[in-house]
């Protein structure tokens, strides 16, 4: 299977588009962006049949919801995030025909209570991983991003899942996580973005501490300061973010009326390209 990833350097995230048997396509924890993988998937011949989500993301709009409406067929998202908007529900350990693929959901709660890893095989070659936040590339992602009287349990939930639940696949398993180097949901000293079960098992410093207690010590002690948007952003992938064509254009200011709104406190973004930026600006 030909993986095509999608690297969000600012936030430190990859998506990916799998090509599958039969010239279908899925794509993996999608982000708000969804014209680009729909025109790699075109370049290439490929129909996009699925999108699956490991979780409800804390860091960036979700384009899971904006794919159901575009017309993929099959927008999967783990059971437990209750999202409300059209989906299949997907529980721990089911196993879905994708394609010519299998790929199986697998419980891997603790960076996000509700989070499901998926395994996808074919008669060919290794399985391939995404993690999600479960496993990442030199670490995990964190486990205080939903509140703070949840991060003791989920921290020892990581701890279980980073230990037991990917336990039966082989050292070729090829990994893809979502969150890496750069991102404020993982921990974890690795830049690559891609790696093998066998090499996560044999370098990987969450792996290598066997007690839960001296785990959750450790792991909490090694996170970071979090953007404060965090905190709104579950909730609106939860729900379905509003659809880009349900978005209208911004009314023009007048000169006197762009004043008065930035007197009142408006936020002003000026999204120009840089050397436009740096010619001339507010």
């Amino acid at each position: 299977m030909n993986v095509v990833p999608f690297v969000h350097e600012g936030l430190g995230n990859s998506s990916y588009l799998v090509e599958l048997p039969g010239r279908e396509a899925l794509i993996v924890d999608p982000d708000r962006s969804v014209d680009r993988y729909l025109r790699a998937a075109e370049d290439r011949g490929l129909r996009v049949t699925a999108a699956v989500e490991t979780h409800l993301h804390a860091d960036f709009v979700s384009g899971a919801h904006e794919l159901g409406a575009r017309g993929v067929a099959r927008v999967l998202v783990p059971e437990g995030a209750h999202a409300g908007f059209a989906h299949v529900a997907v529980a721990p350990g089911e196993r879905i025909a994708v394609g010519g693929a299998e790929c199986e959901s697998i419980a891997s709660p603790g960076h996000t209570p509700e989070h499901l890893a998926y395994a996808l095989r074919t008669p060919q070659g290794p399985p391939l991983l995404f993690s999600g936040g479960s496993l990442i590339v030199g670490g995990a992602a964190r486990t205080d991003l939903i509140a703070p009287d949840q991060t003791a349990a989920l921290t020892r939930q990581q701890h279980h899942t980073v230990r037991h639940a990917f336990a039966s696949l082989p050292d070729e398993t090829v990994l893809y996580p979502t969150h890496g180097g750069g991102s404020f949901c993982s921990v974890g000293s690795g830049d690559d973005r891609i790696s093998t079960l066998g090499h996560e098992r044999a370098t990987n410093p969450v792996l290598g501490i066997a007690d839960p207690d001296e785990f959750a010590d450790w792991f909490i002690s090694t996170f970071l300061a979090v953007p404060a948007y965090f905190g709104r952003m579950r909730p609106i992938n939860q729900a379905g973010a509003r659809l880009r064509a349900q978005i209208t254009e911004p009314a023009a200011l007048s000169p006197a009326a762009f004043a008065a709104a930035r007197d009142r406190g408006a936020l002003v973004v000026d999204v120009r390209p840089v050397a436009a930026y740096m010619a001339e600006h507010i």
